[in-house]
């Protein structure tokens, strides 16, 4: 067996006094950089400026008393040529008798092959780590969609798109922080453990605390402890990190996402609304998106129930909403089903009603609204919004409401949070706030389908590892 032979080697190789796994390995260069400092180089042509690069062995071709090894790490791949003349007879032997997938360390020069490849000439070498198990077959992948979600490491080895992916998530995120804090925004921490969720309308994980002796919850938003930060006069904050809900699976849900809420003192939905669009339009140049979506701005803004009437012909101001459940729900189902879908450039869906929004400030204009916007690109919403309810009065009114809902078996509505109508009642200036589903920006950035592509490690249901 393959596994059996590499620990034979792993066994070969201690008997010989070589460290397997050593310590470090310090002065590597990526080795992107290598190419980029020899981009002009000729065929054939060699020079003297050594480099240390270090990675996994993918691919080897010998020729005798030469070998090509291909080294891989996070920016690419880099040739390294080994020749028994420069490095020895034990050494080379060594080098040539690495198994794919073993971890190295090659000082040496670059020069241009005669075929046009960037090499690096070895003078010396180490091994880093020795691989006990076979990677994936180099020639088709990792192609299995089970595996690759498992075994996002083998996936990550194997497949030089899914490490392209999540490098372009890592800038979108870093992306998002710098548009933030050169704005002004305070990037704050509040818990993760609550002992009482809200938010959002959804349904919690429970865990136990020991030591207090009581149940506390997963947060499913990070929106009412950030107000509480309003309140207290921190006027711009921002949080970017992980929600909880217990819901089900599918190519839009996780149960454990990455969210941004940003709260604004003194604004409100409109200025909101111009601020997302600046910060997709900046995110989306910094990470060179060429995809399909046409995300210039203005984007359309149409009310929530015209976008309904358009698609459905439905007034669900003054029509009877067809379907089961609530009222809510029932509308909410028309837009899922027959608006969203449709929704392909980024739209905005403004002024929802009261019923759907129990954080939203009243619509200055329009009874039974509130200022809300949900914006859609994709086929899917990524980001909400509101027009901050800063009425601790009219808050108590909609808690109790949403009280009404959980005794008539309605699971998702918000609990009643007397701590957060307190800290309303210190007075909160007009605040503009929204949530923006990370996951989901990465996926219309990367032109993904599915969540569980550009989440690292998604949840699974119970099955085996394969690999």
């Amino acid at each position: 067996m393959a596994e059996d032979d590499r620990r034979g080697k792993l066994g070969a190789l201690r008997a010989r006094g070589v460290d397997p796994f050593p310590h470090e390995y310090p002065g590597v260069q990526p080795s992107a950089s290598v190419h980029a400092a020899h981009a002009d180089l000729q065929d054939g042509e060699e020079t003297d400026a050594a480099y240390r690069v270090a990675g996994r062995l993918t691919g080897r071709r010998e020729f005798g008393k030469a070998a090509f090894l291909d080294v891989t790490d996070r920016s690419g791949k880099i040739q390294v040529q080994a020749r028994k003349d420069v490095l020895g007879e034990e050494s080379f032997e060594t080098i040539t008798g690495l198994d794919l997938g073993d971890l190295i360390g090659v000082d040496g020069t670059a020069f241009k092959s005669r075929r046009g490849e960037l090499t690096l000439k070895a003078t010396e070498w180490q091994l880093l780590a020795k691989s006990l198990r076979p990677p994936p077959d180099k020639f088709h992948g990792l192609e299995d969609t089970e595996t690759r979600y498992r075994r996002r490491e083998l996936d990550l080895i194997a497949n030089e798109e899914a490490r392209e992916l999540f490098i372009l998530r890592s800038k979108v995120v870093a992306a998002v922080r710098r548009w933030l804090d050169e704005r002004g925004f305070l990037e704050v921490e509040t818990p993760v453990l609550q002992p009482l969720y809200g938010g959002a309308l959804a349904r919690p994980f429970t865990t136990h605390h020991n030591a207090l002796d009581r149940d506390l919850y997963l947060r499913i938003a990070t929106e009412l402890y950030l107000k509480r930060l309003i309140v207290g006069g921190l006027e711009r904050v921002y949080e970017l990190g992980k929600d909880f809900r217990n819901e089900g699976l599918s190519t839009k849900h996780n149960p454990e996402f990455t969210m941004l809420e940003w709260y604004e003192a003194y604004a409100d939905y409109q200025v909101i609304a111009r601020e997302l669009e600046e910060l997709v339009v900046f995110v989306a140049a910094e990470v060179e998106y060429a995809g399909e979506i046409d995300f210039s701005t203005p984007w359309r803004r149409v009310t929530l129930t015209e976008a309904i009437r358009e698609e459905t012909g439905i007034d669900i101001r003054t029509d009877e909403v067809p379907g089961e459940g609530t009222w809510a729900k029932r509308v909410d189902d028309l837009l899922s089903k027959h608006v969203e879908p449709k929704l392909a450039n980024p739209t905005f869906l403004m002024d929802y009603p009261v019923e759907l929004s129990p954080f939203a400030k009243a619509h200055r204009s329009e009874d039974g609204l509130v200022e809300r916007f949900e914006c859609f690109a994709g086929g899917m919403e990524f980001a909400n919004a509101f027009t901050e309810l800063n009425d601790p009065d009219e808050q108590r009114a909609r808690f109790e409401e949403q009280r009404r809902h959980i005794a008539e078996g309605d699971e998702e509505a918000q609990p009643y949070d007397e701590d957060f109508v307190r800290a309303l009642e210190q007075g909160m200036p007009p605040t503009g706030g929204i949530g923006v589903g990370i996951d989901r920006l990465v996926m219309l950035l990367s032109g993904r389908g599915s969540i569980r592509e550009v989440v690292l490690f998604p949840a699974m249901r119970d099955g085996p590892a394969t690999q």
